[in-house]
């Protein structure tokens, strides 16, 4: 009863730094990434393990939970998946993406190898890929709401979709290596829209609810959810097939907003012992993983800037710059997904989340433009599905 009353009040809590994000002009995305890496860690010290007596392993316990979580991992990736479908890079984006990814990977990479304590090759490959993701949604958030050109727009929306793509298929692909066997039920089951498609059942919705399932599936069952996503749009774009998700856009918002955020940050905070965390990662460490990840990141995004042409004329490198370094919806599923798979410990997951946070915030901070009112899941890019 005590671990269905602490997630009915984690939600709740979630529901209200929503609204007054709102009010203050605050996009979704840092309300919840504000109150999971400073709210909720002070809710576990203060209350919930010294009076509840509840650890964070028992608060992920049930199964009802896992199964919801399943759900809204399933949701969050298919989201994230159908907004890079559409990738089309042209000679200028392409100048962008290669250093705004290559630095920070390298970064990440040697983080991995030099600064952390002994760990597996796997765990290095994922880091490096977190210090040069680029959040797909939040980015077109800002974009719409400062009134960016169309055609600068596509642009660094196509840059951040190329490296997305990058990060999710490199790390699927690692993951795989390490048993090349697993690899083949994911990829068996990326080929579900061709039975569908002989069969003449070609609705876009039936595809994507057949995409969340087995995604679901994938999840629950520790397969590689990441090739198989990749491996059911490239599918899909052969056939030459769109996909929409099966509940209606305003649906999948309350969702996402409501549920499957607050549940997936609540769900990896909970597991961090923050008693002990300066134990396992201390001072320099932390401001390391703070700061590498967004100086290494801002960068690649300026080389790349430099070398391709300017967007449009009188284009500011400097802002676009930071404007690439956005993190949010993108990280926080993937850093889930190592935590879940343990190959990154409960403090370097915190120490990351921070980093998020920070870098998301860092345009508003650097008074480019007053933070949108807008919900992270209503983010479309300018040539996707309305």
């Amino acid at each position: 009863m005590s671990v269905m009353l602490f997630w009915a009040l984690a939600l709740s809590l979630f529901l209200i730094a929503g609204e007054i994000g709102r009010r203050l002009g605050l996009i979704s995305i840092v309300s919840h990434l504000l109150l999971a890496t400073l709210g909720l860690p002070l809710l576990m010290l203060l209350w919930v393990e010294p009076h509840w007596q509840l650890s964070g392993a028992q608060l992920i316990a049930p199964a009802w939970l896992k199964t919801l979580y399943g759900l809204s991992f399933a949701l969050l990736l298919g989201h994230i998946l159908s907004d890079v479908v559409e990738l089309k890079l042209d000679r200028q984006s392409l100048k962008i993406a290669l250093p705004s990814f290559l630095v920070p990977f390298a970064c990440g990479l040697g983080c991995g190898f030099l600064l952390l304590p002994e760990q597996p090759w796997l765990t290095s490959l994922a880091l490096g890929l977190v210090f040069a993701i680029t959040a797909v949604p939040v980015l077109y958030l800002y974009l719409r709401n400062i009134g960016y050109p169309p055609a600068a727009t596509r642009r660094l929306m196509q840059v951040a979709i190329g490296i997305d793509v990058l990060c999710w298929l490199l790390f699927g692909l690692g993951k795989g290596s390490l048993d090349p066997l697993s690899l083949a039920w994911p990829l068996l089951a990326a080929c579900a829209p061709l039975p569908l498609y002989l069969l003449g059942l070609r609705r876009p919705w039936l595809f994507g609810l057949a995409f969340l399932a087995l995604l679901f599936v994938a999840e629950h069952y520790k397969l590689n959810a990441l090739i198989l996503g990749i491996g059911y749009m490239a599918c899909l774009a052969w056939l030459k097939l769109p996909l929409r998700l099966p509940l209606p856009a305003a649906w999948i918002e309350r969702l996402q907003q409501g549920v499957a955020i607050p549940l997936i940050l609540t769900f990896g905070i909970v597991q961090i012992d923050f008693g002990h965390l300066l134990q396992s990662l201390d001072l320099l460490q932390l401001g390391a993983l703070v700061l590498l990840p967004i100086l290494s990141k801002m960068a690649g995004n300026w080389l790349g800037l430099r070398w391709a042409s300017l967007s449009f004329p009188g284009a500011s490198r400097w802002r676009e710059n930071l404007l690439l370094n956005i993190r949010g919806l993108s990280e926080i599923v993937f850093l889930n997904l190592l935590l879940q798979h343990q190959l990154i410990s409960p403090a370097l997951y915190f120490a990351l989340m921070l980093m998020s946070l920070i870098a998301t915030l860092m345009p508003a901070i650097a008074g480019l433009h007053r933070l949108p009112v807008l919900n992270v899941s209503t983010a479309r890019r300018p040539h996707a599905r309305q």
